[in-house]
């Protein structure tokens, strides 16, 4: 039988994390971290031994967020060298994404620094959410950067994480809101030569267009103008697959 993905998430891979923290950060509660983890991730599903792991990692750290970003960006390790990877060589930067999800907001800027890092060893794509709530503006201005970013995995994430369907998290318009920068990442990354890029911007288009096929439309008709290339041709192709099924 295939191991399930939360089976990944056992005492072994608490173990692994507190020391890989406690390595760089003495003062880390390892006792505290692994006896709350070992009492309380056996009966979960895979969010919840993730929230586990917050919840052990709300225990053993410092009550300073930022003191304890600066912990995580030492145990971060090498970026990726392939666009492949963020699951089966980052896995186990999970709950450290998630612990960003859950306090990212105490702190904007530490926070988007931190992300832009993980993302490149992870995903930062649900960490990001609740500061595109709390800081829309901010955290748009910032994600327009990352579009142009050397790092395909900080340009990926520059859309990826403003889709408003993004899988195993809850919808967010803001990309409704903040619309005019949202279409200029889409259009900085319609030409990226990265397919890991392309199938993100894609998916940005066809959520869109179950949501707000007007706006959709307003950005394939756009991109359309100018002799697209074949990479701009296949995301609108990707962008418009829930559309054609409905014919």
């Amino acid at each position: 039988m295939a191991k399930k993905l939360k089976d990944y998430y056992d005492m072994k891979f608490a173990r692994d994390l507190a020391d890989k923290i406690l390595a760089v950060y003495p003062a880390f509660g390892e006792q505290a971290f692994i006896e709350h983890y070992e009492n309380n991730f056996t009966d979960k599903e895979f969010l919840q031994r993730q929230d586990v792991a917050v919840d052990a990692l709300d225990k053993s750290l410092s009550e300073d967020y930022t003191e304890n970003i600066h912990v995580f960006h030492r145990i971060l390790g090498e970026e990726l060298t392939q666009t492949e990877g963020m699951f089966t060589d980052g896995w186990w930067l999970w709950p450290i994404g998630r612990y960003v999800e859950k306090h990212g907001t105490k702190n904007l800027r530490v926070s988007l620094d931190f992300i832009k890092e993980l993302t490149k060893r992870h995903t930062g794509e649900f960490a990001i959410r609740p500061l595109l709530m709390q800081f829309p503006k901010e955290t748009v201005s910032e994600m327009l950067t990352w579009s142009v970013h050397e790092s395909v995995h900080v340009r990926r994430l520059s859309g990826e994480g403003m889709r408003i369907r993004l899988p195993w998290a809850k919808k967010i318009y803001v990309c409704l809101d903040e619309f005019d920068s949202y279409k200029q990442i889409l259009t900085n990354l319609k030409n990226d030569l990265s397919k890991f890029v392309q199938k993100s911007v894609g998916n940005n288009l066809n959520d869109l267009m179950k949501e707000r096929p007007e706006k959709a439309m307003e950005i394939i008709a756009e991109w359309q103008k100018n002799n697209p290339t074949k990479q701009t041709l296949w995301i609108i192709k990707h962008g418009m697959r829930s559309e054609r099924k409905k014919k």
